[in-house]
């Protein structure tokens, strides 16, 4: 989306005194800037989208924004400024909040006895601002600039509280902000004390182990199958012959799209190409590249690639010495411009039409749908064995289980990427907890605890599985370090959470964190039982009733065979059977997890809000997108119920 926005309002006349203003089309074409024919296709493209007529001719590459700032500043016969070799006088910018600019693209220039020369790239909104400028006790006067200026000035100018309003956006008893080290001491006594009662009495000890053990395998099989029968039945259901398309809404709105990046010095080339295949109207599109203030890697490797006018770099300042994602889209969402606001990830390659998709999803389903989860999958599945068990793992969870979740009306943990919510609601729920690692799955808590919901789309986003073991550990260990902080502060008053959710969405959020955080810390006491399927005792014979621990076993093999079945409908619904024979090896998959689980605990005493960044452009894009999900991108999976 480019710097102007140039529809004027029709509501107000002009007055006697104004000269009538030209239109921008014939200001470019009189100035050579644009041809006719290029004038005449902007006017029926602006038919189809609605988008002012100044971002068409700059999102179709046939103007400059210099060219189109000087028909502007002709139109409405005001000033152009330049805040870089002239910069805003701060004293001017307190007497409002940063927001108040920030939300009008505006800022104080310079004042001239009782004239206020104002910057701002809406010379059309001027109006507005006046008049909440009615105070002020000067005469506020347009002056022109570009957008981007702007939001660096006020960037500049406000600095420090912007970015204490980042890490403090979700209200503190939401946030895991408050954790500090002597919060935490209690929890690392109680593990040390438990540690000691073991060794105590170890027979106790295993029994109570063993009793964990048993519950978090019951509690996460448990969720996967009503995942799994919940969406075997929404598919039976589907087998109907599928109504007509959905057709996209008369008036298309502005779409925003956060990608945070960090030290990505080889991702940033290839991620303007992945994006530049999106077909959604770039006049409406408003990509926001994220990064660091501190991060030189990133800022040199965007400095030498030529970005579109619909994707613009927003540096977060490093006040606080905090650097995570979540702190970072934050930050950012105020400079969003869009009514629906999504995220990808700096590898991601989302399908062509997902914008389509997503607006389409929205203009059709309930108020109280704020969020729209899409598919992740891999686009490097055969890179190797473990990248190959990755995608059969991705495919089981968000093409299966959190599909049948989500039908089934529980809490949906949402993935980190390919996220879409209604902006007003997103503010309204605070943005993401700063200090989260796993920001994206305590927002999915959030958003149902104040009343509102998320809905699966069939719209694919293919991602860069990571290939590597010790990336993959580094990776794993901060997803469920995340787990167990979101469960800690959702927690905090269990009977709160209980009234919030209701009984079955409190016992989906339970099998969901204690299942999954369970399965990884208690593992090793599981993979005992595995012996006894070849008549081998198993060393608590002599502590638990045979038909308890035969029952162990069975509730194992059970969760096994389940594990078989939601991977071959997985990898089946994606489109890749050649994963098929890879599915077995899952059992093998996993044992890495438990180092990461091992290490997430740790840093959960000792550093909870660490950031242990995964490294992305390790791999090619060995694979497009399977027939079946391009084909499924066309026939929603929700359908609002």
């Amino acid at each position: 989306m480019s710097d102007l926005s140039l529809r004027l309002p029709a509501s107000r006349p002009a007055l006697p005194a104004d000269p009538p203003r030209r239109p921008l089309g014939r200001l470019l074409v009189e100035s050579g800037a644009i041809s006719r024919d290029q004038l005449v296709k902007a006017l029926r493209l602006q038919l189809r989208r609605g988008a002012p007529i100044g971002e068409i001719l700059l999102a179709e590459g046939w103007t400059s924004e210099t060219a189109m700032r000087s028909a502007v500043a002709a139109q409405f016969g005001i000033e152009q400024v330049d805040l870089i070799k002239q910069p805003p006088d701060p004293a001017l910018c307190r007497m409002r909040p940063w927001r108040f600019w920030l939300r009008h693209r505006a800022i104080p220039w310079q004042r001239l006895g009782r004239v206020l020369l104002i910057a701002t790239a809406r010379p059309d909104r001027f109006d507005r601002l006046r008049a909440e400028l009615c105070d002020i006790g000067a005469v506020a006067v347009p002056v022109l600039a570009g957008g981007a200026d702007i939001d660096a000035a006020i960037a500049r100018l406000h600095a420090a509280p912007m970015a204490a309003a980042a890490s403090t956006r979700v209200a503190p008893r939401y946030s895991c902000r408050g954790w500090n080290a002597r919060k935490r001491l209690p929890v690392a006594i109680a593990v040390l004390a438990a540690l000691l009662a073991a060794s105590l009495a170890p027979k106790v000890g295993l029994m109570v182990l063993f009793g964990l053990a048993m519950l978090s395998l019951a509690l996460f099989a448990g969720l996967r199958l009503a995942g799994f029968a919940a969406h075997v039945l929404s598919h039976a259901r589907l087998t109907a012959p599928h109504p007509p398309p959905r057709q996209p809404p008369a008036r298309l709105p502005p779409v925003s799209v956060l990608v945070p990046l960090y030290r990505e010095r080889e991702i940033a080339g290839k991620l303007v190409e992945r994006l530049g295949r999106l077909t959604y109207p770039k006049a409406l599109l408003d990509v926001i590249l994220v990064l660091e203030e501190s991060d030189e890697v990133t800022r040199e490797t965007l400095a030498a690639t030529r970005l579109p006018v619909w994707m613009r770099v927003i540096e977060v300042p490093a006040h606080g010495g905090l650097t995570t994602k979540p702190r970072a889209m934050n930050y950012a969402l105020d400079f969003c411009r869009g009514e629906i606001v999504g995220v990808w990830d700096a590898e991601d390659a989302p399908v062509p039409d997902q914008i389509e998709h997503v607006v389409s999803r929205f203009a059709a389903a309930a108020p109280d749908v704020v969020c729209l989860q899409g598919i992740l999958d891999y686009y490097n599945p055969r890179t190797n064995w473990r990248t190959r068990c990755f995608t059969i793992e991705y495919a089981s969870w968000f093409r299966i289980v959190l599909h049948g979740i989500a039908r089934l009306g529980l809490v949906v943990p949402l993935g980190g990427t390919t996220l879409f919510f209604r902006r007003d609601k997103l503010v309204e729920l605070g943005g993401w907890d700063a200090h989260n690692v796993t920001e994206d799955a305590d927002l999915g808590v959030r958003l149902v605890r104040a009343g509102y919901r998320t809905e699966l789309i069939d719209t694919v986003t293919y991602e860069e599985a990571t290939s590597r073991a010790l990336p993959w550990i580094r990776q794993r260990s901060r997803w469920l370090k995340g787990f167990m902080v979101t469960y800690l502060v959702h927690m905090r008053s269990p009977a709160r959470l209980w009234t919030e959710l209701g009984a079955a969405r409190f016992l989906g959020v339970q099998a969901f964190f204690l299942g999954t955080l369970g399965q990884f810390l208690l593992a090793p006491l599981l993979w005992t039982f595995w012996p006894m399927a070849f008549g081998i005792a198993h060393p608590l014979s002599g502590l638990v009733p045979a038909p308890m621990i035969a029952a162990a076993l069975g509730l194992l093999i059970v969760a096994e065979l389940l594990s078989l079945g939601i991977g071959l409908a997985a990898v089946s619904a994606s489109g890749r059977r050649f994963l098929v024979v890879w599915i077995p090896m899952m059992i093998l998959y996993f044992p890495l997890g438990v180092i990461a689980a091992y290490k997430a605990a740790f840093e959960l005493c000792f550093c909870p809000f660490f950031w242990d960044k995964t490294p992305h452009g390790q791999a090619a894009e060995c694979e497009t997108a399977p027939v079946s999900a391009a084909r499924a991108c066309r026939h929603p999976v929700s359908d609002g119920s």
